[in-house]
């Protein structure tokens, strides 16, 4: 299909996307903080469970590991900027309506995003058990608790383990999931072309993709940001996704 053909896009198609983004935001920030806030008040039942439970260096990763489901949550957010491209007034409940008519691949790249977070849960569990132990770290600042050996060394690995699913999760979803919500694409196609959009653009792909993912784990760690941050990112990814399929006229 010729609308599955991934076009160019740079730093500046970017920088088109978060402005365009924001100001999508600023039209409606009532029902985009609403559905954000679910997600907030998920992080922040977290972030309270690993800080009493003591394993408070656990929250980078965590955090980290929002990416790899965060693609297959942003039907809500689609919905919202669809609704409000139509000329309607968005509600908070349109974004319910995302995932009520989600097409069935869609929730299939979902699934696939949940299984990887789950692996990436066991192995970062692993990991913690190995370099950290079984040391009580309740939340202290800095949050690398003093900057301590194990703790360092534990983020270092984490980090690297994590960048490398983080990747994969992004180029099969970055575009298959916009490109699964409008039907345009079955989630062979959908991810097939996401991949190539991704290594076609790999040197801004990687740019957006680590943009991504430093300000929206910034957003969790700082988590009032997370109510604006999500939603601009949202937004931003949907115009992109826009920019490089652009729809058939």
């Amino acid at each position: 299909m010729s609308s599955l053909q991934p076009k160019r896009f740079s730093i500046r198609d970017i920088a088109a996307a978060l402005a365009e983004g924001w100001l999508t935001f600023r039209a409606m920030p009532g029902p985009s903080i609403a559905f954000a806030a679910v997600f907030a008040l998920i992080g922040l039942i977290l972030l309270v469970a690993v800080g009493l439970l003591g394993i408070s260096p656990l929250v980078l990763p965590l955090a980290g590991g929002f990416m790899l489901v965060g693609p297959a949550l942003l039907a809500g957010f689609f919905e919202l900027f669809r609704v409000y491209s139509s000329g309607a007034r968005p509600q908070a409940l349109h974004a319910l309506g995302g995932f009520r008519g989600a097409p069935a691949g869609l929730w299939l790249v979902a699934a696939v995003c949940a299984f990887l977070f789950l692996i990436w849960i066991a192995d970062v569990g692993v990991l913690y058990s190995f370099i950290v132990g079984g040391e009580h770290l309740p939340y202290e600042l800095p949050w690398l608790i003093r900057l301590q050996e194990t703790v360092v060394a534990f983020e270092v690995w984490a980090s690297l383990m994590g960048s490398v699913l983080a990747f994969i999760i992004f180029a099969i979803s970055a575009f298959s999931v916009p490109l699964l919500y409008e039907r345009r694409a079955d989630p062979v196609g959908g991810v097939h072309a996401s991949v190539r959009a991704v290594f076609g653009n790999l040197v801004a792909a990687i740019l957006w993709g680590v943009l991504l993912s430093v300000t929206t784990i910034l957003a969790i760690l700082l988590l009032p940001l997370l109510l604006v941050v999500l939603p601009v990112l949202a937004y931003a990814s949907f115009v992109l996704y826009r920019r490089v399929f652009p729809l058939e006229t």
